[in-house]
């Protein structure tokens, strides 16, 4: 199935604080409480830490594909033995997932934006991450990777590569999705340098307002 949202109009609805799993799109909708905020990054702005230039450094061998999302063997074996290993680690919830739930939730709709990023190390496909293309910006959705390579940063390295992969193709935005000041898991979203973060959930009638980190937090 093919759902009719071009990229403009998702566009304009990242700009405004949406996510997207599959064919679900999502944001906070909590009158009472405003800590979760959208936080995107400015991409012509951005600069790499020396730590993060030092990650970069260590994965200069792996290859990097991008391209329409796929399915295969080896996108599920990575996917449980990741969270196999998240289980063990922080206690995920975890269960094998199969085929027909992995489309569901990755591939579902079709939409022509949808890109996934897949890292090789010579042949060997170690890291996956799904990854939203619109005109103007890049959307990062999911990301997962072998246990095996955990001491490489995985997880810093591919931020790093979508960011260069935006400023390579002329993009202005990376959105890297919903940020929470005192929630632990969220603080490495900051590490991004320099960030924006979005005024409120504003209607469609309202202009979204993205401002400077240092000024709001």
């Amino acid at each position: 199935v093919i759902l009719a949202l071009s990229p403009d109009e998702y566009e304009a609805m990242l700009a405004r604080g949406w996510r997207r799993m599959g064919i679900h799109f999502f944001r906070p909708a909590c009158p009472a409480c405003t800590q979760c905020r959208g936080l995107r990054v400015p991409v012509p702005q951005f600069s790499p830490s020396k730590s993060q230039r030092r990650i970069q450094k260590l994965n200069q061998s792996l290859r990097l594909v991008v391209q329409p999302p796929t399915l295969t063997g080896e996108h599920l074996r990575l996917w449980n033995a990741y969270h196999q290993f998240m289980h063990g680690h922080r206690n995920w919830p975890h269960k094998p997932i199969d085929a027909a739930e992995y489309h569901e939730s990755f591939l579902s709709g079709a939409f022509s934006f949808s890109r996934e990023f897949l890292y090789y190390d010579a042949q060997k496909l170690v890291a996956v991450g799904l990854v939203d293309q619109t005109p103007n910006s890049l959307s990062s959705i999911y990301f997962y990777h072998d246990p095996a390579y955990r001491d490489r940063a995985l997880g810093v390295h591919s931020l790093l590569a979508e960011i260069q992969h935006a400023r390579e193709n002329s993009l202005q935005h990376a959105y890297l999705g919903f940020w929470v000041k005192d929630c632990p898991s969220m603080n490495y979203k900051t590490q991004y340098r320099p960030h924006e973060l979005l005024d409120g959930f504003p209607a469609e009638d309202h202009p979204p307002v993205w401002s400077p980190a240092e000024s709001n937090q």
